[in-house]
């Protein structure tokens, strides 16, 4: 099956503490474009949006955790054939929805075995012309009488990928495959599957982790920035703003990205992130034994501070498969 799905579209958070999920996200780089009681609604730089609202004062999908969380998925499909062949593959399953939301949009969805809820919409992100920074390397010299960028914050593109936490990894998976048409990039067997959209795309859109307990949950969500130095530089801005960083700055071994993780008053965590893999429908998906070194080739443990460029606290040694498990 060829897949529609062009990315994601739209997220949406229920949490309760707007005035600090508000600050968080305007520090993230996001911009504020919806302000009403009990909802905020922010957009990257290519209109992908991302939704907080309070499940006191909103109706909102079921969370598959307790506390503030990710509440829906929306992708995106190219027109409305495209939406309508979704549509098909979807009804008759659990949670098929098709509704027109108050802003005119047509969607359809269904819930995944997880319990997440997602949708999928025509899309309305804006395509983009950015400058990025080209790397010079031994064999290729990209940037010529030209100093490489610096960012004094980051300005996200869109929302990249998500991970969560799943009680099936293989339900799961084999469900986003029938029913969205993605493919498996790479795998930890009977624990981890990292899903793209389409056979030609970034390394992941979405990323499957089964924990031994069987826990369901929101592991981060991952925004996508244009380079290597945004990563740094968004950074070192959040970390001045008095965020906590998870881990990083840091580069992933299988997806080659490089990244920065932060605690998220939304529910779990946020990522900078840039220079992932490209695959085509050549890509043969490998098999990783999932263990720290196979998460982060390097991490700077505590993140780095903003205003002396330099580590925070001691470095501590990794445990655990994933460093991004919740304890």
């Amino acid at each position: 099956m060829t897949s529609p799905i062009l990315g994601i579209e739209e997220i949406t958070y229920g949490a309760a503490d707007l005035d600090t999920c508000r600050r968080f996200f305007t520090d993230w780089g996001l911009a504020l474009v919806g302000d009403e009681p009990g909802r905020l609604t922010f957009e990257c730089l290519n209109g992908c949006r991302v939704v907080v609202a309070d499940p006191a004062r909103h109706a909102l999908p079921p969370a598959i955790e307790d506390g503030p969380t990710l509440r829906e998925v929306v992708w995106g499909v190219g027109d409305a054939a495209a939406l309508e062949a979704v549509a098909q593959r979807l009804r008759g399953l659990d949670g098929f929805t098709d509704i027109t939301t108050p802003e005119g949009w047509h969607r359809v969805g269904a819930t995944d075995p997880n319990g997440l809820a997602y949708k999928v919409q025509v899309s309305t992100k804006r395509p983009l012309d950015l400058p990025c920074a080209e790397a010079n390397t031994w064999a290729r010299k990209g940037r010529i009488d030209q100093p490489a960028p610096m960012y004094e914050r980051a300005r996200p593109v869109e929302v990249g990928h998500v991970v969560f936490f799943v009680r099936d990894v293989a339900a799961t998976e084999r469900h986003y495959a029938q029913a969205l048409g993605f493919v498996p990039s790479d795998r930890y067997p009977g624990r981890g599957s990292f899903l793209r959209c389409a056979p030609e795309g970034g390394h992941h859109d979405l990323f499957l982790l089964q924990l031994p307990h069987g826990k369901a949950g929101l592991n981060h969500v991952a925004f996508t920035v244009r380079d290597i130095h945004e990563v740094f530089g968004g950074g070192l801005h959040f970390s001045r703003c008095g965020w906590d960083t998870q881990l990083g700055p840091g580069r992933h071994p299988i997806s080659s990205a490089y990244f920065w993780y932060f605690q998220n008053p939304a529910g779990a965590l946020v990522e900078y992130y840039a220079d992932e893999d490209q695959l085509t429908g050549a890509w043969q998906p490998r098999e990783f034994e999932p263990g720290p070194t196979v998460f982060a080739e390097w991490a700077v443990a505590g993140g780095l501070d903003g205003h002396t460029r330099r580590q925070k606290g001691p470095a501590e040694a990794p445990g655990g498969k994933f460093l991004t498990e919740k304890r």
